[in-house]
């Protein structure tokens, strides 16, 4: 059992900032103090400089005693001895002569003329942040998703805000009546446009925001709160409280089509891969379980393809491989601390790594073999490792609190980190591979061509 709410999640706090509002930092600049010239001793000749105050201009001060002659031979000195200098203060020392530790002749063809790959720039720290007041400190909730359009939904307290990348605007979808919130869950359908609520009173909400018109409200599915969201097309599956997990058909009137039992406490991470053939579902009875699509059953509870039972703590934190599709991650809390990798076709975990700290979030690269995490105490950091050494890239730190949810940008480059500090941060930690630029559009499918404002 993991920590999770550190509040009460019926009293919300009054905050006197605008959600989403942009912090901006008072930074010291880089060029402060650059009027101050500080010689180098170690850099100096002091008995050069002293013959020049004194003894070096004599010449100069009295030509008549100073023959032709006299001053060749001056000159001729001088130069040998490297006294041809005119500075006398040192600021900072001459670099070293470069030294050739291969012959010229050996190292010509020691390369077949391949340019070396550019090391990739991971800026360390966040390039927006944002206020998000009233964010719900709970380790079991998923209140953060970026949708296929560029438009980020989160949930604060009782109320659904849209922030649209593109211009910066934000707007609220809506704010649900108190008995029913907090919102526990968001989830943007495929196609950009459609997005899910999931409600504290076991009820989930179907959303059109390019109209921002409430098109549903899917009921009867669980008996407790809706912390998990996941779509597959037109399938929105949802794990509650309850340990229930439900496929609803957001297409048809009588919605709950299937049903998954096998968590004996709250479903707190969902995730479908990317062919919708699997899903992977973690627990707060530390489980992770990954279902069959195929044998799903619509007249009894659907049997796991697999039980692992390998976490010892909390499993929210999910993400499936964007290059091999049964390769799956699996975070734990804080009493486990672990990334594991599993396959899910024989259920064999591939690897375990010990962060250290509580696992709250993951996500792949989509251009890179690159796995980000989010953590919790202490350092309530950002980590990125590269696959499958999981040697650490970086480490990004801004957070003062722990990292509980985390989303993607649409091209794959731009990180979203939502913290119990009440920030929302935004990282460029992916970079802006020529891939992700030139990818052209995928179609998306439309799950709600067929819905007509069901109730």
């Amino acid at each position: 059992m993991d920590a999770g709410s550190l509040s009460s999640s019926g009293t919300l706090k009054t905050r006197s900032r605008y959600p989403l509002q942009e912090q901006f930092i008072q930074r010291k600049s880089s060029k402060e103090n650059l009027d101050r010239f500080i010689p180098n001793r170690s850099a100096m000749d002091f008995d050069y400089a002293h013959y020049m105050l004194t003894e070096g201009n004599k010449g100069k001060e009295n030509p008549d005693v100073c023959s032709p002659s006299r001053e060749a031979y001056r000159k001729q000195l001088a130069e040998s001895l490297n006294m041809n200098r005119t500075r006398i203060l040192a600021f900072k020392n001459k670099p070293p002569a470069p030294v050739d530790l291969i012959p010229h002749e050996m190292s010509t063809h020691t390369h077949d003329n391949k340019p070396a790959k550019p090391k990739r720039f991971i800026p360390q720290s966040s390039e927006k942040t944002l206020d998000a007041p009233d964010l719900v400190d709970d380790y079991y909730l998923n209140l953060l998703d970026w949708g296929s359009a560029n438009v980020l939904a989160i949930a604060l307290g009782s109320t659904v805000y849209l922030w649209d990348a593109r211009n910066g605007s934000t707007s609220e979808l809506v704010t649900v009546d108190d008995e029913d919130g907090p919102v526990t869950s968001v989830s943007w359908a495929p196609d950009g446009r459609h997005i899910a609520v999931g409600l504290n009173n076991s009820e989930v909400q179907l959303w059109d925001t390019s109209s921002n018109r409430q098109l549903r409200t899917l009921r009867g599915g669980h008996r407790q709160r809706v912390g998990s969201l996941a779509w597959n097309n037109h399938i929105l599956t949802s794990g509650g409280m309850d340990g229930r997990i439900v496929n609803n058909d957001v297409r048809i009137r009588s919605h709950v089509v299937e049903t998954y039992s096998g968590h004996e406490q709250e479903v707190c991470g969902l995730k479908w891969s990317a062919s919708g053939s699997q899903l992977a579902s973690g627990g707060n009875d530390n489980l992770l379980y990954i279902w069959d699509r195929a044998t799903a059953s619509s007249n009894s509870a659907t049997q796991w393809l697999h039980r692992l039972e390998d976490h010892t703590s909390a499993v929210k934190a999910l993400a499936w491989c964007p290059f091999q599709g049964n390769l799956l991650a699996s975070g734990g809390g804080s009493g486990d601390r672990c990334i594991k990798f599993w396959n899910t076709h024989t259920g064999a975990c591939l690897n375990s790594i010990d962060t250290g700290s509580q696992v709250c979030s993951l996500l792949w690269n989509k251009n890179e073999r690159e796995l980000l995490s989010s953590h919790g105490f202490t350092q309530n950091q950002l980590t990125l490792w590269k696959y499958p050494s999981m040697v650490k890239m970086a480490e990004l730190n801004g957070h003062t609190s722990r990292v509980l949810f985390m989303a993607q940008s649409p091209d794959g480059c731009t990180v979203a980190s939502a913290a119990a500090d009440e920030t929302l941060r935004f990282w460029n930690v992916f970079g802006a591979p020529e891939a992700a630029s030139k990818a052209a559009p995928k179609a998306r499918a439309e799950p709600f061509s067929n819905v007509n404002r069901i109730r």
